[in-house]
C-alpha cells in the first residue's frame, strides 16, 4: 500500500514535467517541417540541402530531411507509418507510382495558388486529384558509353542483339522509379508482348541495381557501357568538363517521360509548414536549384536551363506513357522471370 502510494505521488510529481515535455516537443514540431526523400536528392550532391537551407532563411521553418532509399521505398515508408505519420511531407513518387500512393490513401490534397501561372501547362494534369504538386521532370533514356567500341543500339530491339551481352545495367523496378520506368517502356513499346522482350533481353542484362545511384555509378566507373538513366544525364559531364563520352541515345519508338511530385502526408504534424514548403518548391528560386543538381528539367517555366543542357540534353522526338494500373502485375512477371 505504501509503495502504491508512493508510485501515485511520483506520478502526480512527475505529470507536470511530461506535461510540459510534450508540450515543448508539440511546439518544436510546429517550427520543424520533416521530409522523406529519395537518396539521390538528400546527399550532399543533391537538391535537398541547399533547397532545406533556402527554405529555413525563407520561412523560419527547421526543414530535417531523411533518406529513406529509392523513391518506392519513400513510399513504401510513408505507407508503413501511416496510422502514425513521423513525416509531413514526401519527395518522388512519380506518375508511374502515383496510383498506389493514392490506393493506399497516404496523401491529403493541396493545390498551391503559384500552380499555375508557373508551371508548364503539360504538367498541371499530372495529378487531377490534387494530391501531388509536380516539381521536376524528365524523359528515360539508355546513356552510352562511346568509348566502349560498341555500336550505339538505335531502339530496345537493337538491345537484345548479342553483342550487348552482360553490358546493360538495369534498376529493379520494385524500389527504383527509372526502373519502373523502363518496365514501362517495354510495355508501351511491344504491348502484350512485352515478356517475350524481357526474355530476348536477359542475356544482356549484367545487373539489375536496387537504385539509381548505385546502378550509374556501376556505370560511370565502366562496368558495363549502358543504363538506363534519363535524357538530362549527360548535361552533368559536360557541365563538369568531363565531356561527351556519354550520351543519350534517342529512340524514334519514343521515350517514357517521369514527372515527379511531392504531397503532404495525411495526419501530418505540421500541416501548416508542409504547406510552405510545398509552394517553396515550385517557387523560382527553389527551382533555380534543381537543374544543376537534380539534373531533371523544373518545372517552373520562368526557369532559364544552363547551357549543358541545351548542348547535352537532348529531347525526345515522343513521349510514351504506359497505363500505371498495370504496371505492378507487369513487374512481378518480369522479375519472376528473371528469376527463372
Amino acid at each position: 500500500m505504501k509503495l502504491h502510494i508512493a508510485l501515485m505521488c511520483a506520478a502526480a510529481l512527475l505529470a507536470p514535467l511530461y506535461a510540459g515535455g510534450a508540450a515543448d516537443a508539440n511546439e518544436q514540431r510546429q517550427n520543424e517541417v520533416v521530409v522523406y526523400a529519395y537518396d539521390s536528392f538528400v546527399s550532399e550532391w543533391g537538391p535537398g540541402p541547399e533547397l532545406a537551407r533556402l527554405f529555413e532563411e525563407r520561412t523560419g521553418y527547421v526543414c530535417t530531411l531523411i533518406d529513406a532509399g529509392d523513391a518506392a521505398q519513400v513510399l513504401s515508408r510513408a505507407v508503413l507509418e501511416k496510422d502514425a505519420p513521423q513525416a509531413d511531407v514526401i519527395i518522388g513518387v512519380d506518375n508511374n507510382l502515383l496510383p498506389q500512393a493514392l490506393a493506399f490513401d497516404v496523401l491529403e490534397p493541396y493545390r498551391p495558388q503559384a500552380l499555375e501561372s508557373v508551371v508548364s501547362d503539360s504538367w498541371l494534369l499530372f495529378d487531377k486529384t490534387g494530391h501531388l504538386t509536380p516539381y521536376d521532370w524528365s524523359d528515360f533514356a539508355i546513356i552510352f558509353d562511346t568509348s566502349s567500341g560498341l555500336p550505339a543500339p538505335q531502339s530496345l530491339e537493337d538491345l537484345t542483339d548479342p553483342v550487348y551481352e552482360k553490358k546493360l545495367i538495369l534498376l529493379d523496378p520494385r524500389m527504383s522509379t527509372p526502373g519502373l520506368g523502363f518496365v514501362a517502356w517495354t510495355l508501351c513499346v511491344f504491348g502484350d508482348a512485352y515478356l517475350d522482350y524481357w526474355r530476348e533481353l536477359k542475356p544482356n542484362i549484367l545487373t539489375m541495381a536496387p537504385g539509381w545511384s548505385t546502378g550509374y555509378g556501376l556505370f560511370t566507373s565502366g562496368e558495363a557501357p549502358l543504363v538506363v538513366s534519363y535524357t538530362t544525364s549527360p548535361a552533368y559531364h559536360l557541365e563538369y568538363g568531363e565531356g561527351d563520352q556519354f550520351q543519350a541515345l534517342i529512340f524514334d519508338e519514343g521515350h517514357p517521360y517521369q514527372i515527379e511530385g511531392a504531397g503532404i502526408l495525411k495526419g501530418a504534424a505540421n500541416r501548416a509548414g508542409a504547406q510552405a514548403f510545398i509552394d517553396f518548391l515550385i517557387s523560382e528560386e527553389a527551382q533555380n536549384v534543381l537543374p544543376l543538381t537534380q539534373w531533371m528539367y523544373p518545372v517552373n517555366k520562368h526557369v532559364e536551363l544552363p547551357d549543358s543542357y541545351k548542348a547535352g540534353a537532348p529531347a525526345a522526338h515522343k513521349q510514351l506513357a504506359a497505363d500505371p494500373e498495370a504496371l505492378p502485375q507487369a513487374v512481378e512477371a518480369v522479375m519472376q522471370l528473371l528469376a527463372q
